[in-house]
């Protein structure tokens, strides 16, 4: 475990290295998420309840008439999102990799009544074809993901969408490098997010200039194991948004500065795109 511990922190980690444990499925860490979904007045996990409502608004605004329209949410979570879409007339699959999230979307859907297919999935291994009229991949979960898997994604999203289709998504710009300013923090906790049993937690934030790219590493360090988690982002631009979704044979792509429709400025910390097939 030493020797993992001083290979972990010894050098700043490559480009996209991976956690060593997963992190959305894990036991103790998917009930914090759970938890931090379902506060309307915490955006972290979820955005904040009236924002979500007024991106749900402006996204149905894209559509005539929402009746029967097939939405696909990929990273649903809980289904908060999804639910509103459901509200305004979709028929809405939701993906998401967390157990805990589907199965609590699952049972709510049915104590509200909501016709809702949840799915327990990692979204990458989508495989629809010509079966949705929307699908939304929003609170910037294309940058998570490394530059192989966003092709992966961007195609199996332009192969899910019927002709005319159109998919949204958001992204960070360089602007949110202020939340995340390169550091190293260490703390004990007896418990919390990280980890059920006593432990110590070190924080270290880098960034990666050259490729418009930013990590927070977590080294979670208990009596009986030491694990590291890995969170990357991508900072896009319009241009680099642009010829990512396009490489996907996406040719209308119109951008906001959030999935709000707000108009375009380069003050957000967002950037949003609306593309068609």
């Amino acid at each position: 475990m030493y020797k993992n511990i001083l290979n972990y922190l010894k050098d700043k980690p490559q480009l996209y290295e991976p956690s060593t444990a997963p992190f959305w499925d894990d036991e103790n860490i998917s009930k914090y998420m759970l938890d931090a979904h379902l506060n309307p007045s915490v955006e972290a996990a979820s955005r904040q309840l009236n924002f979500i409502k007024n991106s749900v608004e402006w996204i149905s605004s894209m559509f005539k008439q929402t009746s029967g329209k097939k939405l696909l949410d990929l990273g649903c979570g809980p289904g908060i999102y999804a639910e509103l879409f459901s509200e305004m007339g979709f028929q809405v699959t939701g993906i998401d990799f967390s157990k805990r999230s589907i199965e609590y979307a699952i049972t709510n859907a049915n104590l509200n009544g909501k016709n809702i297919d949840y799915i327990y999935k990692n979204y990458l291994d989508i495989e629809y074809h010509n079966e949705f009229d929307l699908i939304t991949l929003i609170y910037c979960d294309l940058g998570v993901l490394s530059p192989k898997e966003r092709r992966v994604i961007l195609d199996r999203i332009m192969n899910a969408l019927k002709q005319d289709g159109i998919l949204i998504l958001d992204g960070f710009t360089k602007n949110q490098l202020s939340d995340v300013p390169e550091k190293q923090d260490l703390y004990y906790a007896d418990a919390g997010f990280w980890c059920s049993k006593p432990h110590v937690c070190i924080q270290r934030n880098y960034h990666y200039i050259e490729t418009k790219s930013y990590l927070e590493q977590y080294v979670i360090i208990s009596e009986d194991n030491c694990d590291c988690y890995n969170i990357w982002n991508q900072l896009f631009t319009i241009k680099s948004l642009s010829d990512e979704i396009k490489s996907a044979g996406f040719e209308k792509i119109t951008f906001y500065d959030d999935v709000c429709g707000k108009k375009l400025s380069d003050k957000s910390k967002t950037i949003c795109a609306v593309a068609q097939k």
